[in-house]
């Protein structure tokens, strides 16, 4: 037997090494195939204008599948064969299951978020779960990336998106500022609601087609709170606040209108004849 193998040994090694070539040479084939048909794929969903969150989970998937079929194609050429493959997969398809129900719930969440599209790529959402928030920049087979307002990338499972509530802050093309102002009781009411409502008109990121008006809010402990309505639009929503929050204070400032902080008065009694009364402010 020993013999046998030997003399064996040298056809075994040359078909072992043919075999391997020849599988080298389909896996690099094969991974070229597939980049070719996924660049095919992705350039036909842009132009037929195709949501991007949808070209990316189709990308993930058609690359997952891909790849699989590669590799059952790769082990059949080694004498196994592709039909007990798949028997086998089939029959622990429930322990498979079982041990991948968290992935498979993330593909479906991924397959829910494309069809009922609560955001899409380019939105900024808000996830209530955990309190996560940014910017969406892929949606992929099992998860949604996020970039933060301070680039770091959040990585959030598709099942948890889809089974969560969640805040999709630029949905609309516009969003709503209100904005809270504090003006001392000795102030004149009409004359302050005269000096915003000039700042509102000045600015040139209001937009004026939609309600802008300043109200009184509050009769607070120590300052009258006044409130600023308007809208601006998505893109220049923060510029804006920021903006209007400034030109504010310079107007009130210009109007001798002052902005009170908080404070209290207390009230010594002295022991000996007379009281003291002393005042401190904070």
């Amino acid at each position: 037997m020993i013999e046998r193998f030997i003399q064996e040994l040298p056809e075994k090694a040359l078909h072992l090494g043919t075999r391997i070539v020849l599988s080298a040479i389909v896996l690099f084939i094969g991974v070229q195939l597939i980049k070719v048909v996924r660049r095919l794929v992705k350039k036909s969903l842009e132009r037929g204008s195709a949501d991007q969150g949808v070209i990316q989970f189709i990308d993930s998937f058609l690359k997952f599948s891909l790849y699989v079929v590669l590799l059952i194609t790769i082990a059949s050429g080694f004498g196994l064969d592709a039909a007990s493959i798949l028997a086998l997969l089939g029959s622990a398809g429930v322990a498979i299951g079982l041990a991948i129900q968290g992935s498979l719930a993330n593909f479906v969440g991924g397959v829910l978020i494309l069809m009922l599209k609560p955001f899409k790529v380019g939105d900024y959402i808000k996830e209530d779960t955990n309190g996560n928030e940014g910017t969406v920049i892929s949606i992929e087979l099992f998860y949604t990336k996020l970039t933060t307002v301070d680039n770091r990338v959040i990585v959030l499972p598709n099942g948890t998106l889809a089974n969560s509530s969640l805040t999709n802050v630029t949905a609309c093309d516009s969003r709503r500022l209100d904005l809270k102002v504090g003006i001392s009781y000795d102030a004149d009411i009409r004359q302050a609601k005269e000096v915003l409502q000039k700042v509102l008109e000045e600015d040139e990121g209001v937009l004026k087609a939609k309600e802008h008006f300043v109200y009184v809010d509050e009769l607070a402990e120590s300052s009258v709170n006044l409130g600023i309505r308007c809208w601006f639009s998505m893109d220049g929503y923060w510029q804006g606040k920021w903006r209007l929050t400034e030109n504010v204070k310079y107007a009130l400032d210009e109007a001798g209108i002052g902005i009170p902080y908080p404070q209290m008065d207390l009230h010594l009694a002295g022991r000996k004849k007379g009281k003291t009364k002393k005042m401190l402010k904070n």
